[in-house]
Parts: structure tokens; sequence; C-alpha cells
């Protein structure tokens, strides 16, 4: 669950975007007293995320109202379902429900495409992770929900791992001098990650010393041979090319990660909605 702490700033902000002055719909046809009850249905099978978020919203917008959540995160939903059930002042619920949908709708889609890419990955040992390619601002909404979904998380930012890609690479010359200057100051507690393009740079990443090492782009025969090379002395990751058509022979190939953007850049909003 993510923590209020962490969430209400970043709810505020939305509401304030949308709300702004006022909602020149809702204060025209409501009057303050004016009480409504709905429930959150889905339209859709899916893997719920983010109804803590949802029910965030119209707490932030008034502590009187009442969300009551029959169903938790990481739960199956199915077309019909009805997730929660909101009362109290009509006006806070008619101006909540766009921005709580919001978040509702877009985390839980991306929940459920990253179930059906761990699905797919079938009882091989790799894990689905996700990447640094997320929407501005919302990455801890979208990490947090492709744990939900059943995924693992790569680094959060920039901090977490050293991870050199093929610009990096460029610069310092090589995999060996990138390596070395990155030693002189990386605490022990950092991992270092070396992106290869080719079968020649898995071998001198792994004369390096990395930890792990990212076939990118390979084709399959290339990461069987790239996995049987490296032989447990690092970690195997392989991004590129990952959809749910490929996932499962990339994944037979005996490696430990797979990461894709496509599990969050590429899933679309469950459906959703509020009704009386």
């Amino acid at each position: 669950m993510l923590n209020n702490f962490a969430i209400d700033d970043h709810i505020k902000s939305a509401l304030k975007e949308d709300i702004n002055f006022w909602d020149i719909t809702t204060d025209y046809i409501t009057d303050k007293n004016d009480k409504m009850t709905v429930f959150l249905n889905t339209r859709q099978n899916g893997i719920a995320a983010g109804l803590d978020v949802f029910k965030r919203v119209f707490e932030i917008l008034d502590d009187k109202i009442s969300v009551e959540l029959f169903f938790n995160d990481g739960d199956e939903i199915k077309k019909g379902d009805k997730l929660a059930k909101i009362e109290g002042s009509a006006n806070t619920i008619l101006k909540g429900e766009r921005t709580a949908l919001n978040y509702l709708q877009r985390m839980s889609g991306i929940a459920t495409e990253t179930n059906a890419y761990k699905k797919a990955i079938g009882n091989n040992k790799a894990k689905i992770v996700d990447t640094r390619k997320t929407t501005p601002n919302f990455r801890m909404f979208e990490k947090y929900s492709v744990l939900t979904g059943g995924g693992s998380l790569h680094r959060f930012n920039l901090s977490d791992c050293v991870m050199l890609k093929d610009n990096h690479i460029a610069f310092a010359g090589s995999i060996t001098k990138a390596v070395e200057k990155i030693r002189e100051k990386l605490s022990h507690a950092h991992k270092i990650e070396v992106e290869c393009d080719t079968l020649e740079q898995v071998k001198e990443a792994l004369n390096c010393n990395a930890d792990i090492i990212m076939l990118d782009n390979m084709t399959l025969e290339e990461i069987k041979q790239a996995c049987e090379y490296i032989s447990g002395k690092a970690i195997v990751e392989v991004s590129g090319n990952v959809n749910l058509q490929t996932i499962s022979d990339i994944a037979s190939c005996g490696v430990d990660i797979i990461s894709s953007s496509a599990i969050v850049a590429k899933a679309y909003p469950l459906d959703l909605g509020l009704d009386k």
C-alpha cells in the first residue's frame, strides 16, 4: 500500500488542476446538504490497483465522505463487479469522480498488463520487471502497479544502481574503462549493470566482474549463447523486442530478468466507472 504522506501532495495537485477555482457544473446544480450514493463498477476483467488512492481522493476533498472498498489491490476483478460504495456529499462525489478514476483506471491497467506478461512467462525462472520509461511525476504509482500485478521492479531512479548503457560506454571508450572509473567511487552497496549489444561485449563485461549483464535486442540464439557463457557468474537481463508473443521464448533461454517498458507504456486504462 502507498502511504498517504507519499501520495497526498500528488493528489492535491491533481485536484487543483481539475477543479481550479470551482466546478461550474456541480456547484450550480448541488446544494451543500445534497447527498448521493454511487458504486464503483468494473466493465472489464483485470487486476485492481490503486483502490486506496481512489479512496484517498474523496477523503482529501471531504473527511466526512464514506468509501467502502469491496476488493483489495491485487485482486482479480470481473466485468460487472462492484468494487466500492461511495456515500456522502453529492458535491464532493461529483467533483472527485474523474480524478479518482484517472488514478484507479491507469494503475489497474498497468497491473493487468503486468499480470498478463507474468503469466506468459509460465514456469520459467525469469521475472518480468519495469523500466524508467514512466510518466513524469507518476512513477511511484506506476511502479506500485507493476508490483501489484505480480511484476518486479528495476531501479527506481538513477541513484539505485549503476547502469552503463551504450552512450556511457562510448563516452568512456570501452566497457572496461567505464567500469574502472565507476569502481573508483562506487559504494559497496551498489551493483554494476552493463548493457551489451554483442557477445564480445558480454565477455568484456564478465571479465570486469559486472553484477548484471543486460542483453539488448539480441536474437534468441545469441541470448542462449550468452547465458551459456555467463553460466551464473552474473545476473542475466534481457531487454528489447519483448512482448506477449516473444516473452515465453525469451524466458525459456534461462535468463533471470526480462525488462520491458510495455507493461507501463502500452497498458490501457481499465474500464471502470461510477454509477448510481
